[in-house]
This record gives C-alpha cells, structure tokens and sequence, in this order.
C-alpha cells in the first residue's frame, strides 16, 4: 500500500501508523522530495478530480492568481504541497483523506 503525502503530515502519520498496526505494509512517498510525475497527476485527476487540490490552506493561498486559474496539474507540479492528502493506493483502490469511511474500507 503507497501512501502519498509528505513526511511532515501528521494526518499522513496518523494513516501510516494505524495502517502498520494493523498489520498492513506501508511505503509513505513524500511527493515534495519525490514529486509526481505528469502521467501519476493524470492517473490521480481522473480519479479525484480537483479535489486533488487542497484549496484551504496557506500553500494554495500563496500560489500567484496565474497558477490558482491553472489545472490542477499545474498547481501541484509547482507546489507539490497543495495537494490534498493523504491519497492512499491499495491495488487498483484509491483512497483520498483519512477518515473513518477510508479507514473502514482499508482495515
């Protein structure tokens, strides 16, 4: 199970860790020291939709009115941190988020 989000989000260690003590093996793929490729993007868009991006927070606050008018694509490729997290991949499953409908369906 990938978990994509950043190091430093707690919500992706609060995933992480109740996932691991669940037995379940997880990799945590930080996407600010390894950012997404354009295909993953696209893979997660159609998924999500722009929901992918987190628009509450300071990061999406600072990005210039150009980027806040672009795709979602644009905005996460230049600011990795805008993205919504955590997204969790299970096999073929995507989750987005971590509460307790996501956590019922993975544990």
């Amino acid at each position: 199970m990938i978990i994509y989000g950043l190091e430093t989000c707690t919500l992706c260690q609060r995933a992480q860790k109740t996932l691991n003590d669940a037995g379940i093996e997880t990799t945590l793929r930080d996407v600010r020291a390894e950012p997404l490729s354009e295909t993953e993007i696209a893979t997660l868009y159609a998924q999500f939709g722009d929901r992918m991006v987190d628009t509450n927070t300071n990061d999406y606050r600072s990005l210039g009115m150009w980027l806040k008018n672009s795709e979602t694509d644009a905005q996460i490729l230049a600011q990795p941190k805008v993205m919504a997290r955590p997204i969790i991949q299970n096999g073929d499953d995507w989750h987005l988020g971590w509460d307790d409908d996501v956590k019922a369906v993975l544990i």
